[in-house]
């Protein structure tokens, strides 16, 4: 039976919520350059169009039309039932895992639900949307708070947590990732190191370079309850569940 499990999931589990997701088959970010809405120097130059952009994300996520899939609620009856030690690792930056009822969860891309002090680096929760009202109560004077989000250029959070647990783990699941943008790409390398176990989860098979020993082809709503329940049985993750 495993003891140690690090998840990681990425757009694919949230766009069968309904979010949508940022990059566009064009390359384009909602219609907009990457370099102009997600980039330091694109908030320096202008930080409304930035505000803009997550606000209008922001929106969707708390209009009452997005709700947590069942891969969402399975990862969370994982948590609640699993023995050992589990750490989900999410690179969206929307709040449906917590909505699930997760707990052990690191948002290594940070969260829309935040705004942060771009001087102490304080997280507050986001109850309006951005704009130059929207400030922090740790300085004098408030400072206009920016998305709490990982921007190109810059270091994903908490790092150190997540190499600590892949480290350890004996079973590592990727959900809804391509897998291509690092350092979350080299996950799989680090655990593959250690002569664990790897498994993937995506709507498209796998790549013929892939690093993964077990891939699994379809929605996450519909494999992940199921990977759960192999899981909390007692079993090892096999070939009978692999789709290819």
């Amino acid at each position: 039976m495993y003891q140690h499990i690090v998840v990681l999931t990425g757009a694919g589990i949230s766009a069968e919520s309904g979010l949508r997701t940022f990059r566009d088959q064009d390359g384009l970010w909602e219609e907009h350059h990457i370099e102009d809405v997600a980039t330091p120097e694109g908030y320096a130059k202008d930080a409304e169009l930035v505000e803009r952009f997550y606000n209008s994300r922001w929106q969707q996520l708390n209009s009452g039309s997005v709700e947590p899939n069942a891969a969402h609620v399975a990862l969370a009856k994982l948590e609640a039932e699993f023995p050992g030690q589990l750490l989900v690792v999410t690179q969206n930056i929307d709040n449906l895992h917590e909505r699930a009822g997760s707990k052990r969860l690191l948002h290594m891309h940070g969260e829309l639900t935040k705004g942060r002090c771009p001087r102490s680096q304080q997280t507050f929760t986001l109850r309006e949307p951005y704009g130059p009202n929207n400030c922090c109560t740790c300085c004098i004077p408030a400072q206009r708070l920016r998305p709490h989000v990982v921007w190109f250029g810059e270091m994903p959070l908490g790092m150190d947590k997540i190499h600590q647990a892949l480290d350890n783990c004996d079973l590592f699941i990727a959900i809804g990732t391509s897998g291509t943008v690092y350092p979350a790409a080299g996950f799989v390398d680090i655990v593959n190191h250690h002569g664990k176990q790897t498994v993937e989860v995506n709507l498209m098979p796998a790549d013929r370079h892939s690093q993964f020993q077990y891939h699994l082809t379809g929605k996450a709503g519909d494999i992940v309850p199921k990977l759960v329940e192999v899981i909390l049985s007692g079993n090892v993750v096999g070939t009978d569940l692999a789709a290819s």
